[in-house]
């Protein structure tokens, strides 16, 4: 519970600056909304006016969350995705030609017979980066018993490195590690 037990202006304050501190703060200060007395919600309500968010009568009645968000003026931050929708589907390979499937279970995001990649990933599976080049594998990394492959775009020079599947030819692999100075 906060250290002032009224609705007085210092209590709102420190309530909006505990959800502002994040998503642990958000839900902390809820509960706190939550848990207070009807005219929390309402002067939660006027603080949030007198910062001049517009806040339509019936939002005294919000859910805590909603109502400490759209105060703080964060109600169209909190509805931006963070987490991608995955793209996975079938491609020709840019530098052996082979034509490659979707990878199923994990994004399939570089040819398993030559291991080279497009350049169109930020975050596996997201096909936001603009610059489309060709990615040649650089090395291979293991780790808890992983392989990775790590890669630099031929266009940009941007280094990468995605998880290996099990369709992934061992030569190319062994060749990939070869190339980095491994045995």
């Amino acid at each position: 519970m906060l250290a002032v037990e009224s609705t007085a202006p210092d209590r709102i304050e420190a309530l909006l600056a505990l959800a502002a501190q994040g998503r642990r703060g958000l839900k902390a200060a809820a509960a706190e909304l939550d848990a207070g007395a009807p005219a929390l919600r309402v002067a939660v309500v006027e603080a949030a006016r007198l910062r001049g968010v517009a806040l339509p009568e019936e939002a005294e009645g919000w859910p805590a969350k909603r109502l400490l968000r759209h105060a703080l003026g964060r109600a169209e931050a909190a509805q931006v995705r963070r987490n991608t929708v995955r793209v996975d589907e079938a491609f020709v390979c840019g530098h052996c030609g082979a034509s490659v499937p979707p990878g199923g279970a994990r994004v399939r995001d570089h040819c398993p017979r030559c291991l080279r990649s497009l350049h169109v990933d930020v975050v596996p599976g997201d096909r936001a980066a603009r610059c489309g080049g060709l990615m040649d594998p650089v090395g291979i990394e293991i780790t808890a018993g992983e392989t990775r492959i790590l890669y630099r775009c031929r266009r940009c020079g941007h280094a990468h490195r995605c998880r290996a599947h099990d369709d992934d030819l061992t030569e190319a692999l062994a060749a990939a590690s070869r190339a980095a100075g491994g045995a």
